[in-house]
């Protein structure tokens, strides 16, 4: 599951695929040509963007080089939808200034957090078990 807010999102990929797991999105936007990136960036002024990697893999070094040549957009976070990792790929995109990437098995997997509680539970019980374990031999 995604776990990135933000109130004004632009989505360029070929179809919605995961609006429902963006939370607390005031206002969504969603285009599908190159050409309207960044006029639409300009209209909508969007803090979240979020690139879909396979449907835009030719355009999108020019887009993100733009990107972070224009200190206009600095305060924009970029993220990134791929099909599956690829380690030179997914590093030229986090040098490019994407900020998260994305996989299909973010989007079914629940998010584990741990509280403190549980955390210090856990502590002390393998600490109780190992003490209980040198008194009983």
């Amino acid at each position: 599951m995604i776990r990135v807010r933000s109130k004004n999102v632009l989505l360029v990929a070929p179809d919605t695929f995961s609006v429902d797991l963006l939370p607390n999105n005031k206002l969504f936007r969603h285009i599908f040509t190159v050409g309207c990136i960044f006029p639409t960036i300009h209209e909508q002024q969007p803090n979240l963007i979020i690139f879909d990697y396979d449907y835009l893999a030719n355009d999108i070094e020019k887009i993100l080089r733009r990107m972070g040549a224009n200190p206009a957009y600095n305060k924009i976070k970029v993220c990134c939808y791929k099909s599956k990792a690829h380690t030179k790929t997914d590093s030229l995109l986090k040098a490019l200034g994407v900020d998260h990437i994305f996989y299909p098995e973010d989007f079914k997997k629940p998010a584990e957090s741990k509280s403190l509680t549980s955390v210090i539970s856990g502590i002390f019980d393998a600490s109780l078990t190992s003490l209980l374990a040198k008194v009983s031999h």
